[in-house]
């Protein structure tokens, strides 16, 4: 399924919670240093270099509220981030590619484990899968780590200004019928480009959701 259609209560609920505050916590990299929290928490996970930062940047309407880089790899912690004082975002460490030693690779990998089976607050994990080159097997790895944590996860595609719409719905259809696969997916898939600022009033309004 695609981005649905939302209504104008939706989008209002989204854009009042994102034109609110947006401010960087904290970044940790054990478990023991993440604080306790009663807030709702998304977490947003993907390969380097997938836009991750950029598309926390667009969400939030915050030209730097995540540091972006055009080096893969570059954010090597879980930073967190706390929107309009009812919503917590964690960004998680890149994977698929680090030019880094494998024993730190190692260290951030045990930490998402650990973070994603073991963090109550966790509402939902957005998994972010580049438009132009679909899943990938660094992808379906985290998938299949997230099920196994029965961590309810959901596909946002970025870049999606860099693919023409025929093969960017043929994507989109083929990653409906492998998501039918994994019980911990979330059906809707988000399309979005960060440099376009297409697709954020939607997954704004998605997120809201989560806020009780």
């Amino acid at each position: 399924m695609i981005t649905p259609e939302c209504d104008d209560a939706q989008l209002t609920r989204g854009h009042k919670l994102f034109a609110g505050t947006s401010e960087f916590m904290l970044g940790v990299k054990e478990m023991s240093q993440i604080p306790s929290s009663d807030l709702p928490e998304v977490a947003f996970a993907g390969r380097s270099n997938v836009g991750k930062s950029s598309l926390l940047n667009a969400l939030t309407g915050r030209k730097r509220l995540a540091r972006t880089s055009n080096t893969p790899g570059r954010t090597r912690e879980i930073n967190f981030f706390l929107i309009n004082k009812q919503m917590t975002l964690a960004d998680l460490p890149g994977y698929g590619y680090a030019r880094v030693s494998k024993k730190e690779v190692a260290g951030w990998t045990r930490l998402i484990e650990q973070y994603l089976a073991g963090r109550a607050e966790l509402r939902r994990c957005c998994l972010l899968i580049d438009a132009r080159h679909g899943l990938k097997e660094s992808d379906r790895t985290a998938m299949k780590l997230m099920d196994q944590a029965a961590q309810n996860y959901q596909i946002v595609l970025t870049k999606c200004d860099k693919v023409k719409p025929g093969p960017l719905e043929k994507l989109i259809g083929k990653t409906s019928e492998e998501l039918a696969k994994h019980g911990a997916a979330h059906p809707v898939i988000m399309k979005t480009s960060s440099f376009k600022v297409f697709g954020m009033a939607e997954l704004r309004a998605e997120l809201a959701g989560l806020v009780a």
